[in-house]
């Protein structure tokens, strides 16, 4: 970020859903949209030209679409940008597509203003957009697409300290850091310092991703599993 100022791209097929988008973010302090794209292959390129922060990027639209944009984008070779995807409707099953291709989180169309400029701020820093309550539920999603856990996935588990894995299990389950260091009467920054370890060691990008990796390997079941 550029002193400061979060860039933006926002990736729609729909033009009013850009040009609305671009007014309300461009009137948040501290954000800045620098570029719109008209579906994933235009976001791929326009992230190479423009290099924002964050991209807003529509799950469907013709042609390219923001789930494989969303792949391309994160696989990269030193890529930083984060992508927040968009969707219309909550929990829509290619939420679980977006997640797992590298997305930071989601969120409605029909959000608010507040809530839009939030969700940026959030993903640019790296947290997880996701509340806890929508944890539990992807948490049963996640378990019901992946009934048995992925075994290369699983044998990466083994890199973590015991207790830097019980630390991803509770960010899994939704946790901030406050919480997980009083679930475990260690101090905050003990637990930012171990969520950052467990990041490098897995080669994940954020809270987001390392939640999905817990699920796809089965550290964290929904009740009854």
């Amino acid at each position: 970020m550029t002193s400061g100022t979060i860039r933006v791209l926002i990736a729609d097929d729909q033009m009013m859903v850009r040009q609305g988008f671009t007014v309300l973010l461009n009137a948040e302090p501290g954000i800045e949209v620098v570029g719109q794209a008209v579906d994933g292959a235009d976001a791929v390129t326009k992230v190479a030209e423009l290099s924002p922060d964050v991209v807003l990027m529509d799950i469907r639209m013709p042609g390219t679409g923001g789930i494989e944009a969303t792949r391309v984008l994160t696989a990269a070779a030193g890529s930083t940008v984060k992508v927040l995807v968009l969707t219309t409707f909550d929990l829509d099953e290619y939420v679980y597509e977006a997640l797992r291709a590298g997305a930071s989180g989601f969120l409605l169309k029909d959000a608010s203003a507040d809530e839009l400029a939030e969700a940026v701020r959030v993903v640019a820093r790296g947290d997880a957009l996701l509340a806890p309550d929508l944890t539990k539920r992807l948490i049963a999603e996640f378990s019901r697409l992946s009934a048995t856990p992925r075994s290369p996935l699983k044998d990466r588990v083994g890199v973590l300290t015991e207790r830097e894995t019980e630390v991803l299990t509770l960010v899994a389950q939704g946790l901030s850091n406050a919480e997980i260091a009083t679930c475990l009467v260690v101090a905050e920054q003990t637990v930012k310092t171990h969520v950052s370890r467990i990041l490098v060691k897995l080669g994940l990008r954020d809270r987001t991703q390392a939640a999905v990796f817990a699920f796809d390997t089965g550290l964290v079941r929904p009740a009854g599993r």
